[in-house]
């Protein structure tokens, strides 16, 4: 058996919510790496180009230029914050996509009851597989992304904080 039909088996055993607890993964993953590639890249540009705008205010002591400064460092941290809260959402979502698998899996097994009796236990397999396979996988993903989404946290508060301290009040 290669591996696509092993995949697509799993899937399949797993029920319908596992394939929304894959896509909900890729979207996760998808978003983990774009703001991983913001701070890398994009960043550092859009810091520079603030820092440089700054430095040529000659005045840099009044109410009006202290409300500039105010607003290049909130546009920096709109672009920082952006898809930070829905990593988090996404990361909480996922083990509550597992326990709806849970249920549905129950049912199965209680549709299988119902019509041949609790005398076969192979017949209620699926049902039971169906109701573990989501748990496990919300479960798993979820534990995997948390440290990366607080890795993204601390770093959006000490570049926030970079980038307050590169525009200096004289």
């Amino acid at each position: 058996m290669d591996m696509q039909t092993y995949l697509l088996d799993f899937l399949n055993t797993g029920g319908e919510v596992l394939w929304a607890i894959l896509a909900t993964t890729f979207l996760l993953w998808y978003l983990i790496f774009e703001r991983y590639w913001f701070f890398l890249r994009e960043y550092p540009i859009q810091r520079r180009l603030s820092a440089q705008a700054w430095e040529a205010n000659s005045d840099k002591t009044s109410w009006f230029s202290l409300q500039i400064r105010n607003q290049l460092v909130s546009e920096i941290d709109c672009l920082m914050l952006r898809n930070l809260k829905l990593i988090t959402g996404l990361i909480a979502l996922l083990p509550m996509l597992g326990l709806l698998g849970t249920v549905t899996g129950m049912i199965q097994v209680f549709e299988v009851m119902a019509y041949m009796g609790s005398g076969n236990p192979r017949a209620m397999a699926n049902g039971v597989s169906a109701a573990t396979i989501p748990t496990m996988a919300g479960m798993v993903i979820s534990l995997l992304a948390i440290p990366f989404a607080t890795e993204l946290n601390r770093r959006y508060s000490r570049e926030l904080r970079n980038t307050q301290q590169s525009m200096p009040i004289h």
